[in-house]
């Protein structure tokens, strides 16, 4: 165990604030890891952890609808039993309660140099202090739960919280569980890895190769139907699933995985906590993060919708601020690949 947390932080080594933060994430999830094996039986692998949904379900969902970044409801500034319930929590709970990741670089997370005592910070966390100020008139009331990928789904149905913003795509088999805001980012799947792989996108040169992906992800939705179809090489094992993202950057670190696949955005945002990986190829899917909600909350769905109007045409602290300041550096200067559409409400009710 001591050897494989030296190693780890030899790695890591010189990546200043940045660096400091993710060599914690590490060195967290590799203890993690050896409790779980230590409870395995000798020599059998631990692959999996976390919720997975069945590809015939996905399947079934996808036939069922279309472009769902479609189906959310047309903006409006009326009240309704959500919002008004939010609004009726009394003293510390009168907050908007708010599902982030606080790993994600440049989206959700702490910046130990930052001075900020390890405050939340990011293109997400901007994005939530505004619903939060226009529904309580207050931008800091809010109650942010780190929550994995894998639980993102089953938090907002349980009531955990009130909404997820958490980079989290818009997909036909997630809109069965959860209702979605019109998108407020577009990205795509695309492959990481170490700058020496033989790896060089998402093609034949993913044989012979593991690849990481987050449990209940988009990506490793992608994975396994491609798989299915015969899109990938029969040789690509898509079996090794963690319930954060970051996860899988740190069994890369160790040698564990040979690429992941996750959206473009966070991708980038890995490379550039690591300079000895990178993308490999281009983006191969087109997809966009929405603000998840309950399915009958519709009077929040639809605040958030014409919160996001004002987001996007706000020119002074909108959606152009927030890319410049946190993902200019790792996504360029041109915003215009990000920018999401301009939003159909399809959703009647």
């Amino acid at each position: 165990m001591t050897t494989i947390a030296r190693h780890l932080r030899a790695r890591l080594k010189g990546w200043g604030g940045v660096g400091a933060m993710a060599t914690a994430c590490a060195l967290a999830l590799v203890f993690a890891l050896a409790l779980t094996c230590a409870g395995a039986p000798a020599g059998a692998p631990s692959r999996t952890t976390g919720q997975t949904v069945s590809h015939s379900a996905r399947a079934q969902a996808d036939e069922d609808c279309t472009a769902p970044e479609k189906q959310t409801l047309s903006p409006s500034d009326a009240d309704g039993p959500t919002i008004e319930e939010i609004r009726n929590r009394r003293g510390e709970k009168r907050k908007l309660v708010v599902g982030v990741d606080q790993n994600s670089y440049r989206w959700g997370y702490r910046d130990p140099n930052s001075g900020k005592s390890g405050a939340l910070e990011g293109f997400d966390i901007d994005l939530v202090h505004r619903i939060a100020e226009d529904i309580l008139g207050d931008r800091d009331a809010v109650q942010f739960k780190a929550i994995p990928t894998d639980q993102r789904i089953p938090a907002i149905k349980a009531g955990r919280v009130d909404m997820v913003v958490r980079t989290m795509t818009i997909t036909c088999a997630r809109i069965e569980d959860v209702a979605f805001s019109a998108p407020y980012f577009r990205t795509g799947q695309q492959v990481l890895a170490p700058r020496s792989s033989p790896v060089e996108g998402y093609d034949e040169t993913l044989a012979d190769q593991e690849i990481c992906t987050a449990a209940g992800s988009t990506a490793h939705a992608k994975l396994e139907a491609d798989k299915e179809a015969g899109r990938l090489p029969a040789s690509t094992d898509i079996r090794t699933t963690v319930p954060n993202q970051l996860d899988c950057l740190v069994r890369l670190q160790l040698g564990e995985v040979d690429a992941v696949v996750t959206d473009g955005a966070l991708a980038a945002s890995q490379a550039a906590q690591d300079p000895t990986v990178q993308l490999k190829g281009g983006a191969f899917t087109t997809e966009y993060y929405g603000v998840a909600m309950k399915k009958d909350a519709d009077d929040l769905v639809r605040r958030v919708n014409r919160i996001l109007v004002d987001f996007r045409e706000d020119t002074t602290d909108g959606w152009q601020d927030a890319y410049t300041e946190w993902l200019s550096a790792t996504l360029g200067d041109d915003s215009s690949r990000s920018r999401p559409p301009a939003p159909e409400y399809l959703r009647e009710s």
